[in-house]
């Protein structure tokens, strides 16, 4: 087997080899530890059938245990002073695509369909650059891109909000999102020291598995977000006065919004923290036709 890449003094051969300086723009923190990365594709359960789309590969040291694993890897990496590396440190893995370009804007489905057509099942393991975690994930969720799942490796505090349920501080409109398509579950909390440079936030692996039917009956899910996303404005206000506000035409509507609260049976009084999924469901169908239609 080829010599890791994640280590402390392989790290920093590679680096000093081509001169690499870490850019904090791009959210650049290298792992430095093979067992963390053992660890992070082991709750990916990869076989040779399992194709894999990688975010920000670095220097190629999770995505050279994704590709021992894994039938194929395409990894993307938006920097492009790191692709003379990844050609290198990569060279002894004939199943790695490395496409350099910003994840945010591939065509996914195109991805999928260029890349993955013969494999069972397509899962994202990643180690994701910080600032851009959740456009990341969203973008496979509301694209409807048809992976099963993802194990990534992202902020704790934003692994707590995703995983977060009703009636705690961290519960809110991304919790929502996510787990309307998505089980989700901390897989393992991840110390600084693993990291070239030292992030300064405590990290989380956090694995995402897709449901196999949605949490509830949804006339439109985008409405559905919308709704969510309102009802929490302001936390601390009630889920009728942030809604008056980020409804259109809210304010003059608040007539039409009181009867959406009484036929979903839910309190106007009531804070966005405190409803399910399954209630911010029955409160969107309900605002459906008022608010919905036409946007």
């Amino acid at each position: 087997m080829n010599k890791d890449i994640a280590t402390p003094v392989r790290t920093k051969e590679i680096l000093d080899k081509y001169g690499f300086s870490f850019k904090k723009s791009l959210g650049q923190n290298f792992l430095i530890d093979p067992n963390i990365l053992r660890n992070i594709v082991s709750h990916a359960n990869l076989t040779k059938k399992t194709g894999v789309i990688e975010v920000g590969p670095g220097i190629g040291a999770l995505t050279e245990h994704i590709a021992r694993s894994a039938g194929k890897v395409v990894a993307f990496e938006i920097d492009g002073r790191l692709l003379p590396v990844l050609e290198d440190t990569l060279s002894p893995y004939d199943n790695v695509t490395v496409v350099h370009q910003d994840i945010l804007e591939a065509d996914l489905k195109q991805v999928m369909a260029d890349h993955f057509a013969d494999y069972e099942d397509v899962v994202v393991v990643a180690n994701l650059p910080y600032y851009v975690t959740t456009p990341i994930i969203m973008k496979f969720l509301l694209g409807k891109v048809p992976i099963s799942g993802m194990v990534i490796m992202m902020q704790k505090e934003v692994a707590d909000r995703i995983t977060a349920v009703p009636g705690t501080k961290a519960y809110g409109s991304l919790s929502i999102a996510i787990q309307y398509y998505m089980d989700a579950e901390v897989s393992m909390i991840v110390p600084k020291t693993v990291f070239m440079p030292q992030p300064n936030v405590e990290s989380a692996v956090l694995r995402l598995t897709r449901k196999e039917v949605a949490p509830a009956e949804v006339i439109d899910e985008d409405f559905l977000f919308q709704v969510s996303k309102g009802s929490f404005i302001q936390r601390r206000k009630t889920i009728f006065n942030n809604l008056q506000t980020s409804l259109p035409d809210g304010k003059a509507k608040k007539e039409q919004i009181l009867q959406a609260f009484d036929k979903a049976g839910i309190e106007p009084g009531r804070r966005g923290e405190t409803l399910s999924i399954q209630e911010f469901a029955k409160l969107s169908n309900a605002l459906y036709e008022e608010f919905g239609k036409g946007r």
